[in-house]
């Protein structure tokens, strides 16, 4: 059984900057983040394929940066720069999938979800 732990949200001002973990137990191929706001569909923000592609959003192209460390089975997205407009529930995806692509896929593991409020 595969669990994702995340940790690392809150309120920050514009501007700012936030670090989101997750640990992730079980073997696992591609790690990625997701966010939802409230009314909107829930949209990917980066991902990091089994080979080591990474994806991001148009939105936080330049400011996000997602990172993994297989030796602790955890990914990381480190957030800078950050706006009102990146408010929402963040979520830690991971698939046990291989796949070879450059592009993201979505995996069947979800955590719980970080809050992270950008507001002054």
């Amino acid at each position: 059984q595969v669990q994702l732990v995340e940790s690392g949200g809150g309120l920050v001002q514009p501007g700012g900057s936030l670090r989101l973990s997750c640990a992730v137990s079980g073997s696992i191929f591609s790690m990625g983040w997701y966010r939802q706001a409230p009314g909107k569909e829930r949209e990917l923000v980066a991902g990091i394929t089994p080979s080591g592609d990474t994806n991001y959003a148009d939105s936080v192209k330049g400011r996000f940066t997602i990172s993994r460390d297989n030796a602790k089975n955890t990914v990381y997205l480190q957030m800078n720069s950050l706006k009102p407009e990146d408010t929402a529930v963040y979520y830690c995806n991971a698939g046990r999938l291989y796949y070879r692509s450059t592009y993201y896929r979505p995996g069947n593991y979800w955590g719980q979800g970080t809050q992270v409020t950008v507001s002054s």
